[in-house]
């Protein structure tokens, strides 16, 4: 499966209505196009990301895309289980009803990866008898690898140990989101080791500007208004940070997609391999992604494909020269280093999967 997953993803948070009011009118096709030009052929969404599913089945299937990719050209990953900010259902039939909703939209006989969607928010067991049910679809040819996704590193081992302890088999893959970035680095710290004991074989790390974070113009609004969970403190020290950085002619988004496609690359024997998403909504996004990912690369390594589907192998002195400016952003951000939000937030009962009453 390593080799399958393309260094790069491309996460499709951007046509959701919680990061961008206009998903719909995005120009996807473009985005499509360019994105697998540079080499990025895995695609990473979920239904929770409405309407993303739709638009991307959509554009994957029009012949501006269709007529030059084939399905196995490039390689599909989704989620089951949370459907709204505060709902979720990891019933077997739910589960075995949103399999089938994403093959529809993706107008696929199969689909790659399926995680359980946002762990954390439910029990242990339930999130193993979830993943009991997506063992179905291996079976029956519907789904290709099975993992699960979250933000509590500790869940997302704990719940790796289980499957493989009740049902003998271990988890494809794990994905995590904001903490292999500029800011947060817990996933190799504390986590990649352990989920590689529990036998998972792949990581997939997203969201390496910690959700529209550690940028210089702030934390995205969408309709959903401003949920992000950074508290003040962080998002001043941020923005203090991303002052110094454009002093030194540079860009805090650049500088943090350079520090998480290095990290994400960086391989360590006996640990799991790993991929990066990113979430471009625009070709110019593709661009500064791609740029930001092959800024990194050792330029005189050749690759099979010669773009981002390649390992990346990296230039040692770029790392250097990018050492000072991440050690004084890191400085800035100070206590708020290693920092990590809330999930689920205070009163969630993960039993029943929703908040409970208050006292």
């Amino acid at each position: 499966m390593a080799s399958e997953i393309t260094p790069i993803v491309m996460g499709g948070a951007a046509w959701s209505h919680q990061l961008n009011h206009d998903a719909e009118t995005r120009p996807v096709i473009p985005v499509i196009l360019n994105a697998f030009d540079h080499g990025i052929r895995t695609i990473d969404t979920s239904p929770y990301y409405e309407p993303s599913e739709k638009i991307l089945g959509k554009a994957l299937a029009d012949p501006q895309i269709s007529s030059l990719y084939k399905r196995e050209d490039y390689f599909l990953m989704t989620k089951v289980g949370r459907i709204a900010s505060e709902e979720f259902n990891y019933s077997p039939s739910w589960i075995r009803e949103s399999v089938e909703r994403s093959l529809q939209r993706f107008r696929t006989g199969y689909l790659d990866v399926v995680f359980c969607h946002d762990v954390e928010f439910i029990s242990d067991a339930g999130v193993v008898e979830a993943v009991r049910t997506l063992w179905e679809f291996v079976e029956q040819g519907k789904i290709r690898y099975v993992g699960i996704s979250g933000y509590p590193i500790d869940k997302l081992v704990r719940v790796a140990r289980l499957c493989k302890e009740k049902l003998g088999r271990p988890l494809d893959i794990v994905q995590n989101w904001g903490q292999l970035t500029l800011q947060n680095t817990k996933l190799r710290t504390e986590g990649l080791r352990q989920l590689g004991e529990a036998g998972v074989k792949m990581v997939c790390s997203s969201s390496p500007l910690n959700i529209g974070l550690l940028r210089a113009q702030g934390v995205p609004i969408g309709r959903l208004g401003d949920w992000h969970p950074a508290p003040s403190d962080l998002r001043l020290a941020v923005s203090k940070a991303a002052d110094l950085v454009a002093e030194k002619g540079d860009d805090l988004a650049s500088l943090a997609l350079r520090f998480a496609v290095r990290e994400t690359a960086r391989k360590e024997k006996g640990l799991p391999a790993m991929a990066l998403i990113m979430g471009p909504g625009s070709v110019a996004e593709v661009e500064s992604c791609a740029a930001a990912a092959k800024s990194v690369r050792d330029q005189n390594t050749q690759g099979k494909f010669g773009d981002l589907r390649d390992d990346t192998v990296l230039d040692k002195e770029g790392v250097q020269s990018d050492e000072p400016l991440v050690q004084g952003v890191r400085e800035i951000l100070g206590r708020w280093i290693d920092f990590s939000f809330e999930s689920p937030p205070k009163g969630w009962d993960v039993e029943a999967g929703k908040m409970g009453k208050v006292e």
